[in-house]
């Protein structure tokens, strides 16, 4: 039989929503205890509550199910309640017999909702939440009724005669008595006179339940839910011959069926069955996405895309599993099907499910949220080293967020943009960016990027505190500090001789900025953003689930439960996980910032808090770079070999994909180590290694390209290739000052002056020297500003002992922070350093005081072994036997000899070990 064509347009009030409204009242009674009358088990319950779920997931068919194919499926679903269901529904439509009897109605339907407006409410009070999918159909429902006239009311009411009327007229003569009630008389079957109801229904479902298990027929379906979320939703008993005519949605939902198996979980003892919510499927699936985001590539590529594709088939109107998808891809580096599953995404949902809908300031937005699509699509280019096509689109979306008052997300793009701009090398922004938010263009001054840079933070920044975005403002002075840390501040416009000239970073400004954002992140509760997901207050209650519901709500037993029925809608922390995540990348930032300031005991124990108090927080990357800065600080200040064994701890612990932090740091320290041994071939095939994972894109793994060119640089300076060398240096020079590099640059001019100190031209080397020192000055690299001054020192004292003096003051200069922040090599080399300046020294006379030289000699050739440094040892111990030989002590020279003649022979011939690359990765 055909059904009820729909009328076209928005959503309206017809017979059959009407009917499903009166089966949603008997399913959530007000005021009713935790299985309300008919219901006798939670089981009959919730299969009422899976059937109206899978009819309001139906309501956009073209066509509605007439009242007699709504009885005939009430059968399928109601069983032995099949004529107190059938007769209450008749009963309650024919008694709709004036407007104000709807109005009564749709006044009653809202006391089952949940939500502020719901009152004070009982602890056993069956009610429906007002976001889930029956609580958002019910109240479209009053809605629509609400916005109906005189005369539509008047219509809905003839509708719904004619609707009663037909059922009627169609059924067969022995049913007719259950659907005309309008002597309000049932007629019970003689055999069942005189019993109640309800211990009727509770003996003969006993029964049945009994006969089936016995005859083992027995179908389990899930709501929504594939193999991978049965520990989510439970398995639920159906009829075997239970049908359904209408709604491609409907047969979704209720035909999944799984093979029969004795091993089902049902973690409720008492056999309760219960239903999931659509806050709690959107949970879990933000579940999915946090942790998709923390742990990364470690995700099984394969494993979850299966999962979520039979997701999707079983719930295509789940949009947020496309976007899912998407991360899936986004961090396996599929960029094909990031990309498609982004734009399905969008297509799809236009960007509204997953997020709390601010509707801009100009009304109706007739372009869905296109605005956040450019800005997850600029983003997505950004992570897969596309530079120009994620400005371009950043660009276009700002343009757009503009254009729809959207300011949020406005605020969002340019915080994107600045990330951009700061993690990329681009070295002009004209044509791209634009001068609708840079004023400076309009009056014809051109910025550069670094100016640009500077304009936008200052302007993210103030929109995000203007818009109480507490934690885009907290990450943007994150992004403030950063930028201070690295760039020295010129004004903007400057004229005349009384312009500030100071060229130098302040520290204050980035302790400033890091203090700010940890005041911002404890004000977190007042954030506004519409960027919230609306699955966020689900999580605790899929992390902390030991069973599916603990309250009376769902119980079968009544006072079996002593939490709250609204317990899982809270967060397990007073702190979300997001701002946690924002603390712990303040204290990354800070052991950043004390790496380059020299404090390598500050960097340490801010490295430490993070991978301490952060680590289930914080993304793997993350995690991974707090470990990195750990293992780094043993391999400097005790070696390698206990860097190696906290190395294979990392490894275990994080995957080595390509590019990934713990594969970057094994590279690093065994080109080190080759270095230190005097294994060119091995330091040459890892600086090989080190090229090949940078991007070939211009301005992408800028850092990459930098490491792997100093590196390259050092292999030939050790190699004695001097002039390839300096070829190297100077080519990577000219890179770093295009992009405005000016931290490496200082690096970069001292490896120049170490090239030409080795290889005898120290006038050539003074400048470069020179040069790094006041590179150092400006940015307030002490430590290397230490290790340029020690370098200068050597340069001067290669110009002859006349200059000796002047070396050893330079060296007693930087002595404090050498010893005080220094590592092994560099300590080893101002003790070396030291010892040459007074062997130089004319005036100095070793037969009164050896002790000066013979100490640090000492203390030199101890650390160096430890790192296994044969060039320097060697050079320590030859200066230790040249003192002995001065001083008669013939024992003392020829061990110090002997140990000289073994680092040699260790750096010539350098042992054939087995290739560490191979034991490592």
């Amino acid at each position: 039989m055909a059904g009820i064509v729909k009328p076209p347009g928005a959503f309206a009030v017809t017979p059959h929503k009407v009917s499903v409204c009166i089966l949603l009242q008997v399913y959530a009674p007000p005021a009713q205890i935790s299985v309300p009358f008919p219901f006798s088990t939670v089981n009959q319950h919730n299969r009422l509550g899976l059937f109206l779920l899978s009819l309001t997931k139906s309501y956009d068919d073209i066509f509605e199910p007439k009242l007699d194919e709504l009885i005939h499926q009430l059968r399928g679903i109601g069983g032995l309640l099949n004529y107190w269901l059938t007769d209450h529904l008749t009963s309650k439509l024919l008694a709709l017999s004036s407007p104000d009897d709807l109005f009564n109605f749709f006044s009653d339907m809202r006391g089952i909702l949940g939500g502020p407006e719901a009152g004070v409410l009982e602890d056993d009070q069956v009610i429906l939440d007002p976001n889930s999918h029956l609580g958002m159909f019910l109240r479209r429902c009053i809605l629509a009724f609400n916005l109906l006239s005189f005369e539509g009311a008047c219509h809905l009411l003839t509708s719904i005669g004619t609707y009663c009327k037909e059922a009627i007229s169609s059924c067969p003569p022995y049913e007719a008595p259950h659907l005309d009630d309008s002597s309000n008389d049932l007629e019970t079957p003689p055999e069942y006179e005189n019993m109640e109801l309800e211990n009727l229904v509770f003996e003969k479902v006993t029964e049945e339940i009994e006969a089936r298990e016995r005859a083992g027929g027995r179908v389990s379906f899930h709501l929504h839910a594939p193999q991978a979320l049965v520990g989510l939703v439970e398995d639920i008993d159906v009829p075997c011959d239970l049908e359904f005519k209408h709604g491609g949605k409907l047969r979704e939902a209720c035909h999944y069926a799984h093979p029969t198996s004795n091993t089902l979980r049902d973690p409720d003892p008492s056999g309760g069955i219960f239903l999931r919510t659509n806050w709690q499927i959107q949970g879990f699936l933000q579940e999915q996405a946090d942790a998709l985001e923390k742990q990364g590539s470690s995700f099984s590529l394969n494993d979850f895309e299966l999962m979520l594709r039979q997701l999707q088939k079983l719930a295509p109107e789940l949009h947020r599993v496309h976007f899912l998808r998407y991360l899936n891809g986004l961090y396996h580096d599929d960029c094909i099907a990031a990309l498609e599953n982004v734009h399905r995404y969008f297509d799809y949902s236009a960007g509204i499910e997953g997020f709390d809908f601010v509707p801009p300031a100009s009304g109706c937005n007739t372009f869905g949220r296109y605005e956040i699509a450019l800005l997850c699509l600029g983003m997505m280019h950004f992570h897969f080293g596309h530079p120009k096509q994620a400005l371009e689109v950043l660009t276009e979306a700002v343009h757009f967020s503009q254009l729809q008052s959207n300011d949020t997300c406005l605020a969002y793009t340019l915080a994107a943009i600045c990330n951009l701009l700061s993690e990329t090398g681009i070295s002009s922004t004209t044509g791209i960016l634009g001068s609708s938010y840079s004023p400076l263009t309009r009056i014809g001054i051109s910025l550069s990027v670094q100016q640009q840079l500077f304009v936008l933070l200052r302007g993210s920044l103030k929109r995000a505190e203007n818009l109480k975005l507490k934690r885009l403002a907290a990450s943007n002075h994150l992004a403030m500090a950063k930028f201070d840390l690295t760039h020295v501040q010129r004004p903007l416009v400057s004229f005349g001789p009384k312009a500030s000239m100071k060229l130098r970073t302040s520290p204050i400004n980035v302790c400033k900025e890091l203090r700010l954002s940890s005041q911002l992140i404890s004000e977190f509760g007042s954030e506004t953003s519409s960027m919230t997901t609306d699955g966020a207050f689900s999580t605790a209650w899929l992390k902390n689930l030991q069973k599916p519901m603990d309250s009376q709500v769902l119980s079968q037993e009544s006072g079996s439960g002593s939490n709250n029925a609204f317990q899982f809608c809270a967060q397990p922390s007073s702190v979300p996980a997001s701002v946690l995540q924002l603390v712990g990348s303040s204290y990354l930032l800070r052991a950043t910032a004390w790496e380059i300031y020299g404090s390598s005991s500050l960097a340490r124990f801010n490295a430490l808090v993070h991978a301490t108090c952060f680590p289930d927080v914080s993304s793997s990357s993350d995690t991974a770079l707090a470990y990195l800065k750990l293992i780094q600080h043993l391999a400097v200040f005790k070696g390698y070999k206990d860097a190696f064994a906290a190395l294979k701890i990392a490894a275990e612990k994080f995957l080595s994909v390509s590019k990934s932090r713990i594969l970057l740091l094994k590279l690093q320290l065994l080109h080190e180590r080759a270095l230190h041994r005097g294994h060119l071939k091995l330091a040459q095939q890892v600086c090989d290694e080190l090229g090949v994972l940078a991007s070939s894109v211009t301005g992408v793994d800028m850092e990459l390209k930098t490491e792997a060119s100093l590196r390259n640089a050092r292999t030939l300076l050790a190699a004695n290739q001097f002039s390839e060398a300096a070829a190297v240096a100077h080519s990577l020079f000219c890179m770093c000052y295009k992009f405005n590099m000016q931290v490496e640059n200082a690096s970069v001019l001292l490896l120049l002056a170490e090239i030409h100190k080795k290889s005898g031209n120290a006038v050539l080397g003074l400048p470069y020297a020179l040069a790094s020192l006041s590179f150092c000055q400006s940015f307030n690299l002490d430590l290397l500003k230490a290790s340029a001054t020690l370098t200068l020192a050597e340069l001067w004292l290669s110009l002859g002992s006349n200059h000796a003096k002047r070396a050893l003051s330079l060296v007693h200069g930087a002595f404090p922070m050498i010893l005080g922040q220094g590592g092994l090599e560099l300590r080893a080399r101002a003790f070396i350093v030291e010892a040459k300046c007074y062997l130089s020294d004319p005036s100095f006379s070793i037969f009164e005081d050896s002790d000066v030289v013979l100490d640090p000699l000492r203390q030199a050739s101890d650390e160096l072994q430890l790192l296994e440094y044969h060039e320097l040892a060697a050079e320590a111990f030859y200066l230790t036997a040249m003192v002995f030989d001065k001083l008669g002590r013939v024992e003392d020279r020829e061990d110090a000899a002997a140990s000289f003649k073994k680092h040699i022979l260790a750096l010539e011939n350098p042992q054939d070990e087995e290739d560490p690359l191979t034991n490592i990765f």
